[in-house]
């Protein structure tokens, strides 16, 4: 997959870099000092940050499910909602928290997910916040953050090709992809 240039207005991510973003935030937290018990990922865009950093610090990773980007094939921000549920592994939420997503915009998901946290979960004693990508419109700073992003891109991050692709795309797709194997064999 190409991708097109990136400009004030768009940020193109590929998987490569993608992947070097969640390492550089990885160091970013360990070098701070800050010792946490859990990892709680906001879903879907803090999922596979989550899950990286959970594999890297060696922690259960706890998940929340978050929405408030569903209009205009994700594009558009409309009502926040927030799970009443968290899943994890363990039977207990509590103590120091690193509470992961992609980005930070509007700031808006991740200021009402502390104030929920704070309500809800009375056993966390300290929340502390970790995205890839800082916009300088986000009425909130996150603690840990690799890129501050001052005339607010939108990032186009390598899964949205999932976002529009249907299961009949997918199948032809495979269907002329084992086509031209078939050719190249020949």
């Amino acid at each position: 997959m190409s991708l097109s240039p990136c400009s004030d207005t768009d940020l193109w991510i590929s998987w490569d870099t993608y992947h070097k973003l969640i390492e550089r935030l990885a160091l970013t937290v360990h070098q701070s000092g800050w010792e946490f018990d859990q990892i709680l990922c906001l879903a879907r865009g803090g999922l596979r940050v989550g899950d990286i950093l959970s594999r890297i610090f060696q922690l259960p990773l706890a998940i929340l499910s978050t929405s408030s980007y569903r209009e205009g094939q994700g594009t558009v921000q409309g009502h926040l909602n927030i799970s009443q549920y968290i899943t994890m592994p363990k039977d207990k939420f509590f103590g120091r928290v690193l509470l992961v997503d992609d980005l930070v915009d509007s700031g808006v998901t991740l200021q009402a997910v502390k104030e929920h946290l704070a309500q809800h979960y009375k056993a966390v004693t300290e929340i502390k916040t970790a995205v890839l990508w800082y916009k300088a419109c986000s009425k909130i700073k996150p603690d840990f953050f690799v890129d501050f992003l001052p005339h607010n891109p939108w990032i186009h991050q390598p899964f949205e090709q999932y976002d529009t692709l249907t299961p009949a795309q997918l199948e032809q797709r495979s269907i002329v992809e084992k086509s031209m194997d078939s050719e190249s064999l020949s």
